[in-house]
């Protein structure tokens, strides 16, 4: 189950995916929108993405996972559009016949989700600045700290970026 949807996330539905009877483990991961980042405070978020390119390396990224670990479902559905404070960004789910596999396999996702998938996030502050980002320069830098992270050149008007090129032109430079 690869999904992409302006709809708030449906657990109950994307753990049903991943249910089966030779599984000992399900693992779900929820990314949620939080109201303080490195001491500021986050108003909402947006999230763009270029869609034909986001499937398929999720499609992709599930693929690997499944030859990494003898999983028994898989499920990555991601947000786009605007969320609020508390609101479900991502979701990653995984059973597998034993727990060791379904952590390290839904670790493994959601970390790789976040450093190759085109999905870019627009931090809406409280004071009113918005700021786009892509996850992936935070995983170059090696830290989940957004100060570490380097920001995505945006339009005058505070566009996100059209394409995944953007993405990977500051993921190689």
């Amino acid at each position: 189950m690869i999904e992409l949807t302006d709809q708030t996330l449906d657990t109950q539905a994307i753990l049903a995916h991943v249910a089966a009877d030779d599984a000992g483990a399900m693992v779900l991961f929820l990314g949620t929108t939080r109201r303080h980042t490195d001491g500021r405070e986050t108003a909402s978020l947006d999230y763009q993405c270029y869609e034909a390119m986001a499937r398929s390396e999720l499609a992709e990224l599930e693929a690997e996972a499944r030859r990494r670990w003898p999983l028994t479902g898989c499920a990555i559905v991601h947000r786009l559009g605007h969320l609020e404070i508390g609101e479900a960004s991502v979701a990653v789910a995984v059973s597998s016949p034993h727990r060791e596999a379904a952590f390290e396999s839904g670790k493994w996702l959601i970390d790789t989700i976040k450093q190759v998938v085109p999905i870019w996030k627009c931090e809406n502050w409280a004071d009113g600045e918005r700021q786009w980002v892509h996850p992936a320069e935070a995983a170059e830098a090696g830290s989940p700290s957004r100060s570490a992270q380097a920001r995505m050149a945006t339009g005058s008007k505070g566009e996100a970026p059209t394409s995944s090129a953007a993405a990977r032109q500051g993921a190689t430079s």
